[in-house]
């Protein structure tokens, strides 16, 4: 391919197309071909300004034309009109929403290529073929998958469907087609478990917006774990009212993976007396925390956080919370725009209740990041972070992979900074500050050669 800027191989020319900027010369948003004599980039219709300029045949402006000489925009427009029409070229109005979020993007190219390649774009237009049915229920009902996420993510983006905690639902949905494929005998006895136990917990954490999707994993660990044990007293020919303490014994030790995740398990089993009483397990000895940086390395990452270019924003922004405060990758996927705030001297970032400032170069770069997302048509969601899918935050396990891609790994950071914290602060403020267990911390602490046993007495006594 030849422009007037010279020979373009084909990966320049397709990241030209997907990325228009603004023409040095006009001013408008285009597709930049050419320079002016200083370096300045410049549009088509610029750089050969004694040509007839190529004008739309949908809204007659200059344009760089598509096929059926549409600009990008119309052609969008088009197309999304198509998808999400029974006659191709009649909306329903109660559609009107979702076709006006799918052909608003600042740029284009992005949603029509989405239009021409992926499944979330198929199932689309296989579900808006009855609108009036469209809800919760009918997406949970589907194949759970990237194309079914995205969709939901963007019915409730353009407000068709009422926004719900998704990692709640995923438990939700998650257990009602688990228990449909146990036993009947098994499905007694774990069904009032997560119904009553794991998912009423979980809705008490959602009210309190805690529920993360670590801890959605983590209850469905805790009801596999608890199926596990009852096939395996199956295999074993016991029931719950027939087991022994030698029989949990011989289950903890040849399920060493599963032992912790039994327990509250046997707990509620033993609260309601399906199980003989003082039946228990024991958690297995808490294992020190191994991975840390030296200070050199610690403080040398931060250094590139604030100051290298060459990282991607969302990295560097990552990986500095990380480094500065210990927060967890599932804490900072769910920031959003709310949780900043300026005053005259200073940029503050809420953690859990508590406003922290920032230092005033992560400050200005979160600040252009989000500046940035506002012009690539992400403002409606505000996450820091947002996800790929419309109104969803980044995934933590998709962001650790990137962040180690970088050289730049969560675990041993996060490590290194809680006790680099806890050299300022007593165990009990840091859990408040950045919303760990007081256990946790007390062990980090331990490690440091810290004690706040005098703090934590000197507080009790102020209370009384």
């Amino acid at each position: 391919m030849f422009w007037p800027v010279g020979a373009v191989c084909p990966l320049c020319y397709r990241a030209a197309l997907t990325q228009p900027e603004s023409c040095t010369m006009c001013g408008r948003q285009r597709i930049l071909v050419g320079r002016t004599p200083d370096g300045g980039r410049i549009c088509k219709a610029c750089s050969f300004p004694d040509e007839r300029p190529d004008y739309c045949s949908s809204c007659q402006q200059p344009a760089d034309l598509l096929p059926g000489r549409r600009c990008p925009r119309c052609t969008l427009l088009a197309k999304v009109t198509r998808l999400l029409s029974r006659d191709g070229s009649t909306l329903d109005a109660s559609l009107r929403p979702l076709a006006d979020v799918l052909s608003d993007a600042s740029n284009p190219y992005p949603v029509l290529a989405w239009l021409r390649r992926s499944p979330a774009a198929r199932l689309l237009g296989q579900l808006v073929t009855a609108p009036d049915e469209l809800d919760h229920a009918a997406l949970d009902a589907l194949p759970q998958g990237h194309a079914t996420t995205y969709v939901r993510s963007l019915l409730t983006t353009a407000g068709m469907l009422p926004p719900r905690d998704e990692n709640l639902a995923l438990l939700i949905n998650w257990t009602a087609r688990t228990l449909a494929k146990l036993p009947g005998h098994q499905a007694t006895l774990i069904r009032p478990f997560a119904e009553w136990h794991i998912i009423r917990d979980a809705r008490r954490r959602s009210a309190r917006g805690r529920y993360t999707y670590t801890a959605h994993k983590g209850d469905c660990a805790n009801i596999r774990a608890a199926i596990d044990f009852l096939t395996w007293l199956d295999t074993q020919q016991h029931t719950l009212q027939s087991l022994t303490q030698e029989d949990l014994d011989v289950w903890a030790i040849s399920r060493p993976a599963l032992r912790a995740r039994s327990i509250p398990f046997i707990r509620w089993a033993g609260a309601r007396h399906l199980t003989r009483v003082g039946l228990t397990i024991e958690h297995p000895p808490s294992q020190l925390p191994g991975q840390f940086q030296i200070e050199e390395e610690h403080y040398e990452e931060l250094r590139r956080c604030l100051n290298d270019p060459t990282l991607p924003s969302d990295v560097r922004i990552a990986a500095a919370l990380i480094r500065l405060y210990a927060l967890p990758l599932t804490r900072i996927v769910e920031l959003t725009a709310d949780h900043l705030h300026h005053d005259a001297d200073h940029t503050y970032l809420t953690i859990i209740r508590h406003p922290v400032v920032l230092p005033p170069k992560l400050a200005r770069l979160i600040d252009d990041h989000l500046e940035d997302a506002s012009r690539h048509g992400n403002e409606a969601t505000r996450y820091l972070l947002p996800g790929r899918a419309p109104g969803r935050p980044r995934n933590p396990a998709g962001l650790s992979d990137k962040l180690k891609r970088y050289g730049l790994p969560a675990r041993a950071a996060r490590n290194t900074a809680m006790m680099e914290a806890l050299a300022d602060l007593p165990p009990v403020v840091l859990s408040d500050l950045i919303g760990i267990q007081p256990r946790t911390a007390e062990r980090f602490a331990a490690m440091a050669g810290e004690n706040w046993y005098d703090y934590l007495a000197g507080r009790h006594s102020a209370r009384a």
